[in-house]
């Protein structure tokens, strides 16, 4: 038994914040004390094996990216990070467990899929890992499959109402997903964007010689959006299915949930980072090739319709429930700049895991959230959503001891040549300055990074079978 104790610091919870001493035993967190408390009278910081001093440093639990590809097949290539890279990345960032999509390509079982996911996360993840299923099939093997899955711990589907001829699901498909889904208590995700009326919108622009990246994000414009949204709202509405509509970037989808919550739906929305960051004109439409690095699907909003002030607001009145990363990363050399002269050839897909903590983080002291609701939105929060807590999520005895120590006074520089860690050739966040820094990240009772240096190991990354989300009303 080796035991780890974590003193001087700030405790953070998504209900306040206060002084308290951590005390972990191998992978378990077994005690949060007040300062200057004894266990057993012990004297903890003379018995413990380690020491940790986070005096004037936030103590946080490890984050949980609910939403990302680590070597996705997209556009004809695939995701540069692997789960080795991709995991190690998050780990530098702060975030503990990744919750990853394995993929069916229509004609593949579910089961099938799964083992593939396995396979290559097996051995291969420096932090905790569980899967989501896509679901790019719906037929009788696929819903009976279902069952069988959230069994094995995956509890969360996502459907497609984009990409006609790869992942696109008709409504009536979606339909019968759903109703399986509320028989079975699972969480159904959604990538509502109207996909066959945007395939018309990309053939119309290609037409007329708007070939630019910043096209990319015209012809997916916020009402294709808006209108999947409202549909597979009133469709789990019919079914009684919970609903949790991923990367969410117009404000007018996001008023369609809010009102939805509001009548008492089961209805969850997720944004990421870039949506509240970036945007259509000064990055998708930055000049000649350059805004490939930012394509992505739901696409960038332009700043000037207000969009990223109207995300913020929404995740302070709770109707935006996580904010993960979709992180799908693709290098602009042999993967981005497949679609130059056609936009609609750029695999989608912007990478975010290592840099999602510090980015909300700085949220924090723009004032724009709470720093409990920092904490609520990155950590807390996607461990109830997706069926880890208490295991996750939360620094409590009994959790595991998935630790971030925070430092509110220190500065990250973001960028390719400074603190990037994933396997791209570019950053998104190119330049930006924060206001704050990942110390030290602990997962399951081990350092795995510490004062500028990563002491992790790809095998020490574990499967988490998750149960039903514990978010539903």
């Amino acid at each position: 038994m080796s035991t780890t104790f974590i003193h001087g610091g700030t405790v953070v919870s998504t209900t306040g914040a206060q002084p308290l001493d951590v005390l972990i035993s191998d992978e378990t967190i077994v005690a949060v004390i007040a300062p200057g408390s004894t266990v057993l009278g012990a004297d903890l910081a003379a018995s413990a094996d380690h020491t940790i001093d986070a005096t004037g440093r936030y103590v946080i639990p490890g984050g949980i990216d609910a939403h990302t590809h680590m070597e996705m097949p997209f556009g004809g290539t695939f995701a540069s990070d692997t789960f080795e890279t991709g995991t190690r990345a998050a780990a530098w960032g702060g975030t503990t467990t990744i919750i990853d999509f394995a993929v069916q390509n229509p004609g593949m079982r579910l089961q099938d899929t799964v083992a593939a996911w396995h396979e290559k996360a097996a051995g291969n993840c420096a932090v905790d890992y569980g899967f989501h299923q896509i679901i790019g099939g719906v037929d009788t093997d696929s819903l009976k499959a279902m069952s069988e899955l959230v069994a094995e711990g995956i509890t969360s589907f996502k459907l497609f109402m984009a990409y006609p001829g790869v992942f696109y699901s008709t409504d009536g498909q979606i339909l019968q997903a759903m109703q399986f889904a509320a028989e079975l208590g699972a969480l159904m995700m959604m990538h509502a964007e109207n996909g066959i009326a945007i395939d018309v919108l990309v053939e119309q622009a290609l037409a007329r010689g708007d070939t630019d990246p910043i096209f990319h994000g015209t012809s997916r414009a916020w009402q294709m959006e808006e209108e999947a949204t409202h549909r597979a709202i009133m469709l789990a509405h019919l079914t009684k299915a919970p609903l949790y509509v991923v990367h969410v970037s117009a404000k007018q989808a996001l008023e369609q949930i809010a009102t939805a919550r509001g009548n008492g739906q089961n209805v969850f929305a997720e944004t990421c980072p870039q949506y509240l960051y970036l945007s259509l004109e000064e990055q998708l439409g930055a000049p000649g090739f350059e805004g490939a690095k930012w394509v992505c699907s739901t696409p960038l909003r332009p700043r000037a319709e207000g969009h990223q002030d109207e995300l913020w607001r929404y995740i302070r009145t709770g109707d935006v429930t996580t904010v993960a990363t979709d992180h799908c990363p693709f290098c602009m050399k042999d993967q981005k700049d497949m679609g130059v002269g056609n936009f609609a050839k750029i695999p989608n897909g912007i990478g975010s895991v290592e840099h999602r903590i510090d980015l909300m983080f700085q949220g924090v002291k723009d004032g724009k959230i709470s720093l409990e609701r920092w904490v609520d939105i990155c950590c807390t929060t996607p461990a109830r959503m997706f069926g880890m807590y208490p295991r996750k999520g939360i620094i409590s005895p009994g959790a595991d001891a998935d630790i971030v120590i925070y430092d509110p006074n220190g500065h990250t520089s973001i960028g390719v040549e400074k603190t990037h860690h994933m396997n791209m050739d570019y950053s998104a966040y190119e330049g930006f300055e924060i206001d704050g820094h990942v110390d030290t990240v602990i997962s399951r009772g081990r350092v795995i990074v510490d004062d500028g240096a990563y002491h992790g190991s790809r095998t020490h990354g574990s499967f988490v079978k998750r149960g039903l989300s514990q978010n539903l009303i």
